[in-house]
């Protein structure tokens, strides 16, 4: 049996006017639900479960205290996605702004919510956070997005292209370009065969393992020193093939699409501006980038807070040579106590000011 709920939303209408029939959002919660409401979705490739490390009677993110809800992104193979759902094909683009839709579907009429707490997420987790503090800026009062941003960089876009590509070379494919996944018209799109898709998410692991962690992470054999691989082609084995190999080529390409055509501002109330959007969060904000993060790096997350309205967004990098990986999923305890310590401050006082100096065990870049 499932380890999840599923909110059915119908036909649902996405974006670009395309209808996903009889659509459905997976979902878990946990806590009691007359606790204050916290949503905490999921990211790139990762199911509900994914995100547990970050809850505990002794985190911040506890159950005893707060109603937390788990979504799972359109995509991520518990939600409506390709490996789910057969038609249609190709399987249609999806946005965070459709993701985040359904998100509040399921909260206000689904689990019967009026008000959040507070949305936090990594990564992709990150741009949803960014999402529902734009798309429903009077419904949240705290918002935490750790190594992500509110929209996709040029720079993001480009490093997803080559994942992209690698994945689908292996059937032969070429891409359409950004967020227009295969080069392919409908009437000629084909499944994949057992032997591509071993070939393309093995390709797309090894692509992906230059970008998660940083120089510094490899250099200094982290991969061996603390996550316990014997070489550089044991880790590339180990961690990243296996992580890409235990995925669904075509999920990955649904949610890679969401990622690189995410920008909170491509909505109506904005209209493309990106500026705009940002002036218009009114939840506190605390981002928190990845000091090494090659995806997200500070100076993005420096600029949307320097958008914001006076005193709503504060930004703190993590002080980690994990990279990406800084912000999750719980590899690096050091930087787990880290995020832990700033979030209970903030659920605590609601005050972004006393996130800035909280004493951390992190106490440089170093690892040594």
């Amino acid at each position: 049996m499932a380890d999840f709920s599923v909110f059915n939303l119908g036909d649902f209408t996405l974006q670009s006017g395309i209808t996903l029939r009889n659509a459905y959002i997976a979902y878990k919660t946990f806590g009691n639900p007359s606790n204050p409401a916290i949503v905490y979705p999921t990211w790139y490739s990762g199911l509900i479960s994914d995100n547990e490390w970050l809850l505990g009677d002794d985190m911040a993110l506890s159950a005893k205290k707060y109603f937390i809800v788990i979504p799972a992104l359109f995509g991520n193979g518990q939600s409506t996605s390709p490996s789910n759902t057969p038609e249609p094909r190709p399987f249609p683009s999806v946005t965070m702004l459709d993701n985040v839709t359904a998100q509040y579907r399921l909260v206000t009429e689904g689990l019967g919510v009026k008000h959040l707490k507070a949305v936090l997420g990594w990564s992709m987790g990150a741009a949803q956070t960014f999402q529902w503090i734009t798309q429903y800026p009077d419904f949240v009062d705290l918002a935490v997005p750790f190594c992500g941003a509110a929209r996709c960089s040029l720079h993001n876009k480009v490093f997803l292209e080559g994942v992209k590509s690698a994945l689908i070379a292996a059937k032969g494919a070429t891409s359409g370009g950004s967020s227009n996944g295969e080069a392919t018209a409908a009437s000629d799109y084909r499944a994949w065969t057992v032997e591509e898709r071993e070939t393309g998410l093995k390709a797309l692991g090894r692509v992906y393992a230059g970008w998660g962690f940083s120089q510094a992470f490899y250099r200094e054999k982290v991969y061996e020193t603390h996550l316990g691989f014997k070489s550089l082609e044991d880790f590339m084995v180990g961690f990243w093939e296996a992580w890409a190999l235990s995925k669904d080529p075509e999920n990955m390409m649904t949610m890679l699409d969401t990622w690189q055509s995410s920008d909170c501002s491509d909505q109506d109330a904005y209209k493309g501006d990106f500026e705009l959007a940002m002036r218009s969060i009114k939840a506190k904000t605390l981002v928190l980038p990845g000091k090494t993060d090659l995806y997200f790096p500070p100076e993005d997350s420096e600029y949307e807070v320097s958008c914001m309205p006076p005193g709503v967004g504060k930004c703190v990098a993590f002080p980690s040579i994990w990279g990406h990986w800084a912000g999750g999923p719980g590899n690096s305890k050091e930087d787990v106590k880290w995020l832990n310590q700033r979030l209970k401050v903030l659920f605590e006082t609601g005050d972004l000011q006393d996130t800035k100096n909280v004493e951390s065990s992190v106490a440089s870049l170093s690892l040594k």
